[in-house]
């Protein structure tokens, strides 16, 4: 049997984008407009159809991998919504069978100026080594970027 661990850490990015709060936070809320940024933004990633029921209570789930790589499953509690201030979900993630990390996730929305300062701070349990604190949030940098290039399509209208 392989050995147990767990290791715990928390980490805060931020970012600003040039739209108001609300839109921000609408990336956010739709299966249709996550999905554009979330699920499948990525070069050579596959990504399965992204489920999200958006409300408190509600249920998001996403599986993706890369070429021939295992599968990446992403399954969402959301515990508290405020409407364009703030989103905070718990989560775990699965690398095919092997459960690899349990985490609570808030995401604040704060005018900024003209535009939104996103603050998004993860709390993780990593587990057994299969993850760490800098690999996800290397790649929840990577999501904010794609957020970011989701709302710039939609403003140039492609």
């Amino acid at each position: 049997m392989t050995e147990r661990s767990v290791t715990h850490a928390t980490f805060v990015i931020e970012r600003n984008y040039d739209f108001p709060p609300a839109r921000v936070f609408a990336a956010w809320a739709t299966p249709e407009a996550k999905a554009r940024w979330f699920a499948g933004d990525e070069e050579g990633w596959e990504t399965g159809k992204l489920e999200l029921d958006f409300r408190v209570g509600g249920r998001e789930s996403v599986t993706s991998r890369q070429k021939n790589g295992p599968a990446h499953v992403y399954n969402a509690i959301y515990q508290d919504i405020v409407p364009g201030e703030r989103i905070i979900i718990s989560y775990d993630m699965h690398l095919d069978k092997n459960q690899i990390s349990v985490s609570l996730a808030t995401v604040e929305f704060k005018l900024h100026g003209k535009g939104t300062k996103l603050i998004f701070t993860e709390q993780g349990a990593f587990l057994d080594g299969y993850d760490n604190a800098g690999q996800r949030e290397q790649g929840t940098q990577s999501l904010l970027d794609s957020l970011g290039r989701a709302l710039q399509r939609e403003t140039a209208g492609t």
